[in-house]
């Protein structure tokens, strides 16, 4: 099946072509949005909102981007029940569209953290997730400076028991609550993580565990 899949751009997206060519080594259809623009639903299978730091990251990650006209196209999208997924600042994107809940803080150690993780696999009953099994363990790199979950305790313990809790870092890098590297909605279509699959398609890279996403 050859899907199209959308990819939104803002200024300073800069994971944008990673992803393209991870969607296309699959052989499905890749197309960038750009931010100004709507686009309809029915032209698309899936979105993918890649890393970067989208409008410099003034005012908070993802604030600015979260408010832009393609942004309402992707709420849209989100409405039918269609697959959605953010990578990095696209999880913090999200976050801020309110379509996923919590947000992302600076790292509890105020630094920018580059380096790879094992994750473990909470819930994998989404549409990015149909190669893997629950408590599968993952090795993806991160690169955020802002990749800190939190929620308030009521929030974390509806999306424990809903199984929105997509995938825990086994070792906590950045002080996130209950080790959450990745949530979904509660619909499970709205999906995001704050590691890069794109950035593990082979094992020469480190892993070829980003495959498992597409």
């Amino acid at each position: 099946m050859s899907l199209n899949v959308g990819i939104p751009r803002f200024l300073g997206t800069n994971c944008d072509e990673d992803v393209k060519r991870w969607i296309e080594s699959k052989g499905f259809r890749a197309t960038y949005l750009w931010y100004e623009d709507r686009f309809e639903s029915k032209d698309f299978d899936w979105i993918v909102i890649p890393g970067g730091f989208s409008h410099g990251d003034y005012l908070r990650c993802g604030a600015l981007a979260a408010r832009t006209p393609v942004m309402k196209s992707v709420q849209e999208f989100a409405s039918k029940g269609k697959p959605i997924l953010g990578i990095c600042n696209g999880f913090q994107i999200l976050c801020e569209a309110q379509l996923l809940p919590g947000v992302l803080l600076q790292n509890k150690n105020l630094r920018f953290i580059d380096q790879w993780q094992t994750l473990t696999v909470q819930n994998a009953d989404n549409p990015f997730s149909k190669m893997m099994t629950t408590q599968q363990h993952i090795r993806l790199p991160i690169a955020h400076g802002d990749g800190q979950y939190y929620a308030d305790s009521e929030t974390l313990q509806k999306i424990n028991n809903n199984g929105q809790i997509w995938l825990t870092y086994d070792e906590n890098p950045n002080g996130s609550a209950l080790n959450i590297a990745g949530v979904t909605n509660e619909k499970k279509n709205v999906c995001a993580l704050m590691p890069h699959p794109e950035r593990a398609q082979f094992e020469w890279m480190g892993s070829s565990d980003g495959e498992l996403f597409l």
